[in-house]
This record gives structure tokens, C-alpha cells and sequence, in this order.
């Protein structure tokens, strides 16, 4: 068994043996061309754990690597990454381009080149000791405050000023990241239908495969403004279907999810000194039938910055047997107090104010080095800081700091998310599917166990690495 570093200073040295160079590289380029290598491999390495047909990125256009100087790596130049390290594992038929990349400059447009292993590459490998989720350091110095705008109908980010609270918010998140990345989190399914979950994944276009090195969140503001989005984005387990959340661990222990219930109600009728009541902000509006489809025209009327006359395309008027215009009249009459405040574009300054709130949390937690996962306004973290109440008071405290509200009434704010499975009644303790993990007689466990083998591997893995520094 080799190691990663192994493996990447010896193919460097086999690129390097087979360049022909006009002059040799200054010291900076030695080190820029090997911290390409090292890149490119990472990112095939953890592709490799993926999915067999995963593939990896690369950004062909040179002007690429001289423009947005706050999102780029400057460590990667065109030079040393594109003509020296790609096309040295290219030329060494260790990687092979699956798709070719354009840019059509007139459009300013374009999509960047794929590829992936080659049977060389994946055979080196098969070889390496460990997971890329417990040999790799994550790169704590990415940039994570990341500005989107909304240019020619697409998404791009663009440049900030730095100030304060920029730089506070920074701070904040490489503290929770640090945290995140002193555990290790992961998934306890059977290998087979982990392999199944990443063939549904790799196959769905809004979707990829589980990476479970994917630990360092950034967080995404919109519309040009500080004031607008701000949510947390890119840790794995927000990658994952709802009805798996149940199945992550952290440490190797089972967890248990909170999330606020009627965030943005609440949010909406605090922020304005306004009483929302006790009834359900959804249930109250067609009697309590078709909540779900009531929240998600509630927060799309809270999104649209116009009248909205053209019923969204994944709202489903026609299971309620009424018209969107009478579905909109039925939520403005339900809710008058706000009424104004419907149509005007608030969505994603709420999403701001939701962000500050999950900020706070799992800063709460970070200080007792305790990782409280984030899916926008819901938390997964060991259960026993959901069992004594610990995770719903610091929500609870978070909202108040927000909002100064004490909630002494009896408003319903903080749930349990009590996924499918856990509805249904208790496995005996025979049974081999029990996802409680309860009541299992130890050779039958010990029996079981080996459909968790690679779950146990990398937590056996972690384990060792933990407790022998």
C-alpha cells in the first residue's frame, strides 16, 4: 500500500521526465506546477470514491486564471496547471477527457472541459492505504464568503469590498469548519445501497455523488447584497435525499434532526411586532388540508417581487381543486396582518435572517467543538445533544438573539424531523434493517456488520488516526 503523497511526487517526476522545456522553472513555478498535480489528483482521487463513472472539471480558457482574483486559487496558473500538469497526465495516459470544453466569447458563455481516470490512474489507486475523507486536510483557506448576481439571465459571482462584517463572517465560518473538520461524518447504510444511492445520484442533472471529504461550507449571498441569501452551502449531507438524513453519523454515533417550524411566518410576524397566534400559519389557511402545497405558495408570494399571476410550475393547484388566483386570496385572507408583505421580494432577505440565526447556532456549538450540520433551517447533530434538549434551546436561543421574542407563548417554533422510517413500528430485534441500531443480539451484529464494511472502515480509520496523534 502506497500513500497519496507518494503517488503524486512520483507521477510529478514522470511529468517532469517527459516535458521537453525551452528553459527550466523558476522556484515559484516548481512549486505552482506541483501544487497543480497534487490538485488535479485530489480531485480524481475523490471522484475515484465516488462513483466508477464520475467525473472531474477543468478550466481550459487561459483568461480564466488571470480574472476574479478573490474566487480563484492563485496558486493555479494556466501555464503550470493547463500546458504542464493536465497535459503531462494527459501525454502519461493517466487521465483521458471525456468531454471537450467551448467558450463562445460572443455569448461570453461556455462549459468547461470533463475527465476522468484512466485504468493506469484507477489501478494506482486501488493501491492507496485510507479514504481521501480521512487522509486529506480540507483547505481551510478557501474563499467562503462567495457574492452572486444575476447577469444576462445567469448566476455569477462577482466582486466585494471587504469590511467588518465580511471579514467577521469569515472568521465565524473557518472556526465552524475547523470543528467540522476534528470529525468525522459519514453515513451508516449497507455498501450495496450506498452504491445504489450514488448511481441515483450521479444520473439525476441537479445532483452528484456523495463526497464525503465535502466538509467546509461557504456561504452564498444573492442579488448583489450582503442583505440577501447568506444560506450555508456545500457540506455533503445537503446533497442527500431526505428519507437518508436519518442515517448520518458523526463519530460514528447516530443523530437525530431539529428544524424551525413555520420559519418564515414567524420570521415575518416578529419582525413587524406582529402576533401570529397559535394556529398553525399554514394549516389555518384551507382548514389544515393541503399544507404542503399552501407553504409553498406562501413562500413563493413571499419571493416574487410581483403580483405573481402565473401560478409557479411545481405548484400542484389541481390536487386542491381550486385556482391559483383562489389559493392566493385564501393565503393573503388568512394572513392580513401581513398582507403587504407579500409580492415585494422579501424571500431572500429572509433567507439572510434565517442564515444569521443558523449562523449563531452552530457557532454555539463550535465552542463545545460539536458540529451541528446545516439544511438552511434544520440542524443534524449527535443525538445526544437533541436528547437533553441542548440542540433546541440553542435554536430557541438563536431565534431570540434575532428577534428578541421570548416565546412565552405557545407558539410551536422547533421540531424533531421524524423521517418515514422512524414512523413505523419498531424492528424486532432480529431484524437485520434495524436503523435504530436497538435491542440486537450481539452475534447476529457481528454477523450484520460486514454489510456496514466500508462504513466501518473509514470510522475504524478515523478512530486510529484520532488517537494516535
Amino acid at each position: 500500500m502506497n500513500s497519496f503523497d507518494e503517488m503524486w511526487i512520483r507521477i510529478s517526476k514522470e511529468i517532469d521526465s517527459k516535458l521537453i522545456r525551452v528553459r527550466s522553472r523558476t522556484e515559484k513555478e516548481l512549486i505552482r506546477y506541483k501544487y497543480a498535480v497534487k490538485h488535479i489528483l485530489i480531485d480524481l482521487w475523490k471522484a475515484h470514491h465516488k462513483h466508477p463513472d464520475a467525473e472531474c472539471s477543468i478550466n481550459k480558457r487561459s483568461g480564466y486564471y488571470s480574472e476574479n482574483d478573490r474566487y480563484r486559487d492563485p496558486q493555479l496558473t494556466y501555464k503550470m496547471t493547463v500546458e504542464q500538469a493536465f497535459k503531462g497526465l494527459l501525454d502519461l495516459d493517466f487521465i483521458r477527457i471525456t468531454k471537450e470544453g467551448y467558450y463562445d466569447r460572443t455569448k461570453m458563455e461556455g462549459s468547461l472541459t470533463r475527465y476522468k481516470a484512466t485504468y493506469n490512474l484507477t489501478e494506482l489507486f486501488n493501491e492507496l492505504e485510507g479514504h481521501p475523507a480521512i487522509t486529506l486536510k480540507p483547505n481551510l483557506d478557501i474563499q467562503t464568503i462567495l457574492l452572486r448576481d444575476i447577469v444576462d439571465d445567469r448566476k455569477v459571482l462577482v466582486p466585494y469590498d471587504e469590511d467588518k462584517d465580511t471579514e467577521q463572517w469569515r472568521a465565524n465560518l473557518k472556526k465552524i469548519n475547523k470543528c467540522f473538520s476534528r470529525h468525522i461524518i459519514d453515513m451508516r447504510i449497507k455498501d450495496s445501497e450506498f452504491e445504489k444511492l450514488q448511481d441515483e445520484l450521479l444520473r439525476e442533472d441537479d445532483k452528484e455523488p456523495i463526497d464525503l471529504t465535502q466538509k467546509v461550507l461557504v456561504r452564498i449571498f444573492t442579488n448583489n447584497s450582503f442583505e440577501s441569501g447568506g444560506r450555508f452551502y456545500r457540506g455533503w449531507w445537503q446533497n442527500v435525499p431526505k428519507k437518508y438524513r436519518q442515517h448520518i453519523t458523526i463519530d460514528g454515533k447516530k443523530t437525530r434532526e431539529f428544524d424551525f417550524s413555520q420559519l418564515n411566518p414567524n420570521m415575518i410576524y416578529d419582525r413587524h411586532n406582529l402576533d401570529l397566534g397559535n394556529e398553525d400559519a399554514y394549516d389555518r389557511v384551507l382548514d389544515g388540508k393541503h399544507r404542503d402545497i399552501v407553504k409553498q405558495a406562501f413562500n413563493a408570494m413571499l419571493q416574487a417581487d410581483t403580483q405573481l399571476n402565473q401560478k409557479p410550475d411545481n405548484i400542484n393547484v389541481e390536487e386542491i381543486g381550486m385556482s391559483w388566483r383562489e389559493l392566493k386570496e385564501a393565503i393573503l385572507h388568512a394572513h392580513k396582518p401581513i398582507q403587504d408583505k407579500f409580492f415585494r421580494g422579501i424571500g431572500n432577505r429572509l433567507q439572510f435572517e434565517d442564515s444569521c440565526i443558523a449562523e449563531n447556532i452552530m457557532l454555539q456549538f463550535t465552542e463545545m467543538n460539536a458540529p451541528a450540520l446545516p439544511i438552511h433551517d434544520s440542524f443534524i447533530m449527535h443525538h445526544g445533544y437533541s436528547s437533553y434538549g441542548e440542540l433546541e434551546e440553542a435554536m430557541r436561543r438563536a431565534y431570540h438573539d434575532r428577534f428578541k421574542t421570548s416565546f412565552k407563548d405557545n407558539r410551536e417554533l422547533i421540531k424533531e424531523v421524524i423521517h418515514e422510517e422512524k414512523k413505523k413500528e419498531k424492528p424486532k430485534h432480529n431484524d437485520p434493517d434495524n436503523v435504530q441500531w436497538d435491542n440486537i443480539d450481539f452475534d447476529h451484529l457481528l454477523e450484520k456488520e460486514q454489510e456496514y464494511a466500508k462504513w466501518n472502515e473509514r470510522n475504524d480509520d478515523w478512530f486510529k488516526k484520532v488517537y494516535k496523534k
